[in-house]
């Protein structure tokens, strides 16, 4: 058993837990995955959006979440064109300045620029870069045994990097593990929905964002530990409007953005790092854990810009969305230089206009610092609903 790499918040009442957790999240040394190689462990780096985090935990491995930084791409913009996203660059920063060290990387087709991503990380770093091919075509009949298979090559390549095979069992394993974590956040997101009153839009992100930086073992201590502070606390409803964040799938917005939005009004469900967040329920356990991984990828998920199927058309998605939050409004927004956020935008404001429901729209980008003349614009809309 490893020491614990985040250890800081236990013990602590429910604000210090807050403060520690957005502490870690925006330390841009990444101390605990300094800490966890510091210890002999190994490390996979996964791109947006979605990544089967189960397989490289098996293998005693950290799955990092690598999500861009708001930080300068001194070193990387030389990589890339400058019409793309900011998330590109600043991801591929983190390694090149050496703030984050990995053993594996891992990126997924998700959209132009980061088909690239793969072939470009291995040109500048020396540890091995793979692409994970999740379905393009999510409703063959074929898609289940492609993504097994996939994931299995997958698995071949983490159990390479860790020296050490992965067992049926060590699967299993892992899948208790983050049944359990999906478990706990679809309780903070119930939360989120049903009281939001007693949880801020920063709090909750700060508390699902950490999970992408320690073990999950550890997120799900936090979390038990948490979960009930939060439902004690004493805090009055206030006459707020309820909205849904749709457009941070991929590239996240400052952490200072969600708390203007939260200012302004109660953000009562979002698709914030949705990966973590992909399968909708425990998974199988029984049976063959990479075939019931590949399942629930398919069968039993969210939604977002980046997966093409046809049975979760994105604009009933987020209407679904809308009516189980019981939300008043929308913030629909995207990342500059996203084209699967920026063409969905199109869709769901179409779409939205056609139900008669209120919708914000705005752009970000993660190295924003100034919000000003967003939360104007936000406060406007959101005190023309409230009087009007």
């Amino acid at each position: 058993m490893k020491d614990k790499v985040f250890t800081r918040w236990q013990g602590q009442p429910l604000n210090e837990v807050l403060y520690e957790c957005r502490e870690l999240l925006e330390d841009m040394e990444y101390p605990t995955v300094r800490k966890w190689r510091e210890g002999g462990g190994k490390v996979v780096g996964h791109f947006q959006v979605y990544f089967p985090e189960e397989i490289a935990h098996a293998a005693g491995m950290l799955p990092f979440k690598v999500r861009g930084a708001p930080l300068e791409a001194t070193q990387a913009t030389s990589r890339f064109g400058s019409y793309l996203c900011s998330i590109l660059k600043t991801s591929l920063e983190l390694a090149l300045s050496g703030k984050v060290e990995l053993d594996m990387f891992v990126t997924h087709p998700i959209c132009d620029a980061a088909r690239n991503l793969g072939a470009i990380w291995g040109r500048n770093l020396s540890y091995p870069c793979q692409i994970l091919y999740l379905p393009q075509n999510a409703n063959s009949s074929h898609s289940i045994q492609y993504l097994h298979d996939e994931y299995s090559r997958l698995k071949q390549e983490v159990e390479a990097v860790a020296g050490r095979r992965i067992s049926d069992d060590d699967l299993r394993r892992s899948l208790e593990v983050f049944n359990e974590n999906r478990a706990l956040l679809r309780r903070l997101y119930a939360l989120k929905r049903e009281k939001p009153w007693l949880i801020s839009a920063d709090e909750a992100y700060v508390l699902l964002a950490v999970g992408g930086f320690i073990p999950r073992e550890e997120h799900n201590e936090m979390l038990a530990y948490t979960l009930p502070l939060i439902e004690s606390r004493q805090a009055k409803q206030q006459d707020k409007i309820r909205i849904v964040f749709e457009g941070g799938f991929c590239e996240q917005p400052p952490l200072d953005f969600i708390r203007m939005m939260g200012r302004s009004a109660y953000v009562v469900d979002d698709d914030f790092l949705i990966g973590l967040r992909w399968i909708l329920d425990d998974v199988p356990v029984d049976g063959t854990p990479l075939l019931n991984l590949a399942e629930a990828y398919l069968e039993n998920s969210s939604y977002s810009p980046v997966q093409h199927d046809l049975r979760k058309p994105k604009e009933k998605m987020l209407l679904g969305r809308i009516e189980q939050a019981k939300a008043d409004a929308v913030v629909v927004t995207a990342a500059k230089m996203c084209e699967p956020g920026l063409e969905e935008q199109v869709a769901y404001t179409r779409t939205l206009d056609t139900e008669g429901i209120p919708y914000f729209v705005s752009e970000f980008e993660e190295n924003m610092t100034s919000f000003d003349h967003l939360e104007i614009q936000l406060e406007t809309f959101v005190e023309n609903l409230l009087f009007n």
